[in-house]
């Protein structure tokens, strides 16, 4: 990674921690002459400091920090995506998965990343793109997962699965997901998939409470094409990509799925490992 002259920094906001370590760490950077660039959040904690839109904050950086949960990183992965610019995610939030850097830890951790001493994970993101009468509508980057939801006074959604171009199910669901290696551990898991690390090229097909109790989740490799068609009436299926952006389908709807040409690199404590994180935050047994 190129020395570092300038960060971009993304907040959660209304966080009461925020108000006391964004000041802080800008007059830290400063003090190294680092220059920051601040999300609007960011920046509602420092007055005085200048306010980006959260797509503009990487424009000339080589790093951004990123303060929250896992919500703000997924915000924040799909605002860098097509950058090869790492995120530095520390968690103000609760669980954290992927936010597994502590207020505590900050400043040491960001030393060493100044020094190129950090360890980088990287996370492929999952492309969506909505069809329509045979057009492209619209598209996404997902960095967790790509759910199709029913609608709030909806009995189930009625999807019909094909992973590349072959016919696996006509779910009939509360939901379905699919999810990434990153994603294994958020939505998924909730419903019942499996745990995936996160270096393996997979997808996981997880649905939400199936009317057909036989239906379980399904691992299809990373490579292939999912299209799911959606035959609930207009406006009784919602698509929903990492639980923050997406749009209500219509019937006839195609939902297609595949590797994303970007991906996202996360700074990692040198330490702690994915099954460190599990024990941690799942709560699993000592040794």
């Amino acid at each position: 990674m190129e020395a570092i002259k300038q960060v971009g920094i993304v907040a959660k906001p209304g966080v009461e921690a925020g108000r006391t370590l964004l000041p802080a760490l800008l007059d830290w950077l400063a003090a190294r002459r680092i220059a920051a660039r601040c999300d609007e959040a960011a920046a509602n904690y420092a007055p005085g400091a200048a306010a980006f839109a959260r797509e503009e904050v990487a424009d000339g950086t080589q790093l951004v920090i990123v303060l929250g949960g896992d919500g703000t990183l997924l915000s924040a992965a799909r605002a860098v995506r097509g950058r090869d610019i790492p995120l530095f995610p520390v968690n103000l939030g609760g669980l954290g998965f992927l936010t597994a850097i502590t207020v505590e830890e900050i400043y040491p951790e960001l030393e060493r990343a100044f020094r190129g001493e950090h360890r980088i994970g990287t996370r492929r993101m999952l492309r969506c793109e909505v069809w329509r009468g045979g057009e492209s509508k619209s598209s996404y980057d997902a960095l967790n997962d790509v759910v199709i939801n029913k609608a709030a006074l909806a009995r189930m959604i009625d999807v019909v699965a094909r992973v590349d171009e072959h016919f696996v199910c006509r779910y009939k669901a509360d939901g379905l997901i699919v999810a990434t290696p990153t994603g294994s551990t958020a939505y998924s898991l909730s419903a019942g998939g499996p745990i995936i690390y996160p270096t393996v090229e997979a997808l996981a097909l997880t649905p939400i409470c199936p009317h057909m109790l036989t239906n379980r989740p399904v691992i299809v490799p990373a490579s292939s094409a999912i299209d799911l068609e959606n035959f609930a009436e207009d406006g009784d299926a919602w698509l929903t990509v990492d639980g923050q952006v997406g749009e209500p389908l219509k019937k006839g709807d195609h939902v297609r799925c595949r590797r994303s040409d970007h991906a996202v690199h996360l700074i990692r404590p040198p330490k702690l490992l994915f099954f460190d994180v599990l024990r941690e935050k799942l709560k699993w047994g000592e040794r």
